[in-house]
């Protein structure tokens, strides 16, 4: 499967704002985007002084990429995710956040197993959990009202998921969409379908849909 292998920073840095692509270190003070605050590149510094106004165009273009790299999908997923969304009813931008928000990595990252979205996107591949008792590890497999997500076999034993469970309740609080029972080893269901309202992402959809409507 292709995968961005470069340095993630780099890509917060062009998009401006934390990604929050490494974890606990996006919050510390060696976070890139707070240590160097400009493009990377060899103009990136100078470049911010003399840059104009931003077109339509340009803007479209930025928001769809920095939502391609918060959930870590490449350009022609990203638009098979839009086609999907166009089919749905409802309005396109929220059925596209929809979907992305209910991908299998992003779940395992929101249910506060994972420091990141690239970090849960791995443990899903070492097949780490089970979905209605049937092992998945394709980290875009989406979730469903009331699925119910299980450490797979041995993974209940790892020395990680048992630290977990015991400062679970020192982990980024869980989304309403989403339940999950400690005692029970780690076992989550999926409470309802994802909302708008529960996706605190900087990100403004409708610049994606004029994207993809040019």
């Amino acid at each position: 499967m292709a995968r961005h292998i470069g340095p993630v920073c780099k890509l917060c840095r062009r998009e401006g704002e934390k990604l929050f692509l490494k974890g606990a270190r996006c919050t510390s003070p060696k976070c890139s985007v707070e240590r160097r605050p400009y493009p990377p590149g060899q103009h990136g510094k100078d470049g911010q002084f003399r840059r104009g106004r931003t077109s339509d165009y340009s803007s479209q273009l930025r928001e769809k990429q920095k939502a391609r790299r918060i959930y870590g999908i490449l350009e022609r997923q990203f638009s098979r995710y839009f086609v999907e969304a166009v089919r749905r009813p409802g309005p396109t931008g929220n059925n596209l956040l929809i979907l992305l928000e209910s991908r299998l990595d992003n779940v395992i990252y929101r249910l506060g197993l994972a420091d990141s979205r690239p970090h849960a996107r791995q443990m899903v591949q070492h097949a780490h959990f089970d979905i209605n008792g049937q092992k998945v590890n394709v980290p875009s497999y989406i979730v469903r009202p009331n699925d119910v997500i299980t450490l797979h076999g041995s993974s209940k034993d790892l020395k990680y998921f048992r630290e977990i469970a015991a400062y679970m309740d020192e982990r980024p609080r869980k989304p309403e969409w989403l339940d999950i029972n400690v005692a029970n080893s780690l076992t989550a269901r999926v409470v309802r379908s994802p909302e708008r309202r529960d996706i605190d992402l900087p990100l403004n959809e409708q610049l994606i849909v004029e994207y993809y409507s040019r």
